[in-house]
């Protein structure tokens, strides 16, 4: 059946495969762009890449609600437990671990961290997923960085970056990283959830085909292409 990825608003993304459901940032309560609500949506697993509140999100009652297990860095991870969520299992950058639908491998990414209670949330992290039929990287909220390209070294099937601005890499730096990473398609996130990160993905996706060997993938909130 292959590996299903939707978008579902925001920075928030939902991974179908090798029959498991995977979560990134699973922020939808208070999402305006959210394509499902936080008691509807599914979840065998949730992966964090760092503590703001838009991307840590409705992990908390999900996990509870589903038992997923939750994966991210040590001090979220620790933090989660504070919540009440038990099934969990911390890594950091650099570290990879095998499970049952892959490998996941965390990155550096350049953004910040604090979770919404103030608590430390350690660093940012992107998320490097090798499942069965290719390769996914969540670069989630980052500036550009030139070691993009020892990521890309890894072979990306789909590269998933923030193109939203004043938070994040905007357009211009995003087609600059898509060009470090070579992935086979590349798909936008992280823009039009508020007017402050509002930008126009059509004009991007032009950019990408003109400066970039990458098939740009532009998909509205609930939308989803296959891996």
């Amino acid at each position: 059946m292959g590996t299903k990825i939707t978008w579902l608003g925001h920075s928030a993304f939902q991974i179908e495969t090798a029959g498991k459901m995977i979560l990134l940032d699973p922020f939808l309560t208070g999402n305006p762009s959210a394509a499902i609500s936080a008691n509807a949506v599914s979840a065998d697993v949730i992966i964090i890449s760092h503590g703001h509140g838009d991307h840590v999100g409705d992990t908390v009652e999900i996990a509870n609600r589903t038992n997923a297990l939750v994966i991210a860095n040590f001090e979220i991870i620790e933090w989660l437990g504070k919540q009440g969520v038990e099934n969990v299992h911390p890594q950091h950058i650099g570290g990879a671990h095998q499970y049952d639908f892959g490998t996941v491998k965390l990155t550096i990414a350049h953004h910040g961290s604090m979770l919404p209670d103030g608590s430390n949330g350690g660093n940012p992290c992107g998320i490097l997923l090798k499942l069965e039929d290719g390769t996914i990287y969540f670069a989630a909220d980052t500036g550009l960085f030139y070691d993009m390209s020892l990521i890309g070294e890894e072979g990306v099937d789909v590269a998933i970056l923030p193109i939203g601005d004043n938070f994040t890499m905007g357009p211009e730096d995003s087609v600059r990283a898509t060009k470090l990473i070579s992935p086979k398609r590349v798909i936008p996130t992280h823009y039009n959830t508020w007017p402050l990160i509002a930008q126009d993905a059509a004009a991007w996706a032009e950019s990408i085909r003109q400066q970039t060997t990458a098939e740009p993938v532009v998909l509205k909130p609930g939308e989803s292409c296959q891996l």
